[in-house]
């Protein structure tokens, strides 16, 4: 595992994509902040592939500004491989995230860096209070939060909310592809972080245009199959395959003894039967999906050792000698 050295106190990530009009103002509020925390701080601002002159805005902040980096992607590649790549370069011992279209509030970050400093290592924003349409937007985030809750088991009622505070390894520590991030509080929880959430303040979008719609309420259902497969069976696959698998053939074995006994007891035919097809249908399926299953064990035995990867998360280690 790759781990950044920590030279400065707070790292700001900001994902980017056709903010034109909310960058400055972001900036101007956000440095505020920061300075009142007297603390050293980076502002990481990852564009997004936009097309509205944002780069180029951003561009001029770094310029004047000292502290301020700015990642620039080719294309829009999404929100979760901007988090990603400001995962990668930050530097701070903690890192804090959030959107740059100015509802997120930077005055709320000493909150969260107050309950980091009370032991948590996940310190998730709440808004409780939405400044969102209606039919786009907060229905589709009540329904796809309560799946993500029931799914996952980790209690907190916004996983959508961008403004985050983070331990900064266990942010480095994060692996994000596809549209993960609205699972980060559930990735970071499985590896043994401890998660919490605090209410805080959301305001109406002024300028610009949301990227979010009803449609990522779906998106949301396909990933949460993922993300429940890796937090459960990553590195067990056969358990899932192989039961799956068992549960088939023996229904098909079942099946089939049935029509062998009706066929020694009582002279029954049984080769036009549609059981018998459709017995031996599950047995081969159950064979097949054993064998997937050992087939999976392979490629995640492979996938550990060849990046001496382990299975597990360390806390710490207490030595004492032996006297």
């Amino acid at each position: 595992m790759r781990h950044a050295e920590a030279t400065l106190h707070i790292s700001v990530i900001l994902p980017v994509y056709n903010e034109l009009d909310n960058v400055d103002p972001m900036f101007a509020e956000l440095s505020a902040v920061l300075e009142s925390t007297a603390r050293s701080y980076e502002i990481i601002f990852v564009d997004d592939g936009s097309t509205d002159g944002s780069r180029q805005r951003l561009d001029a902040i770094a310029e004047r500004a000292p502290g301020v980096r700015v990642i620039a992607f080719k294309k829009n590649f999404g929100q979760t491989a901007a988090l990603a790549a400001g995962f990668h370069v930050c530097r701070g011992e903690v890192v804090v995230t959030m959107d740059a279209d100015l509802q997120n509030d930077p005055a709320d970050i000493p909150k969260l860096l107050a309950k980091l400093d009370d032991g948590f290592d996940v310190v998730s924003g709440w808004r409780k209070d939405r400044q969102d349409t209606m039919l786009t937007r907060r229905i589709p985030s009540v329904i796809a939060n309560r799946l993500i809750r029931w799914s996952t088991g980790v209690k907190i009622h916004d996983y959508g909310c961008m403004l985050k505070a983070f331990r900064g390894d266990v942010a480095r520590d994060l692996r994000l592809y596809g549209e993960m991030h609205r699972f980060i509080p559930a990735l970071a929880s499985d590896m043994g972080a401890a998660v919490t959430e605090v209410v805080v303040n959301h305001r109406a979008r002024v300028s610009g245009v949301s990227k979010y719609g009803i449609s990522r309420t779906f998106r949301v259902v396909l990933d949460l199959m993922t993300v429940r497969f890796l937090s459960r069976f990553a590195t067990r696959p056969l358990h899932v395959f192989g039961f799956a698998g068992l549960v088939l053939s023996g229904v098909g074995l079942a099946g089939i003894g049935w029509l062998i006994l009706q066929k020694l007891g009582a002279g029954a035919q049984i080769g036009g039967r549609p059981l018998l097809f459709l017995s031996i249908l599950l047995v081969i399926t159950g064979v097949q999906l054993v064998t997937m299953g050992l087939l999976a064990e392979l490629l995640v035995r492979t996938y550990h050792e060849s990046q001496s990867k382990p299975t597990y998360v360390i806390d710490e280690t207490a030595v004492r000698d032996r006297k």
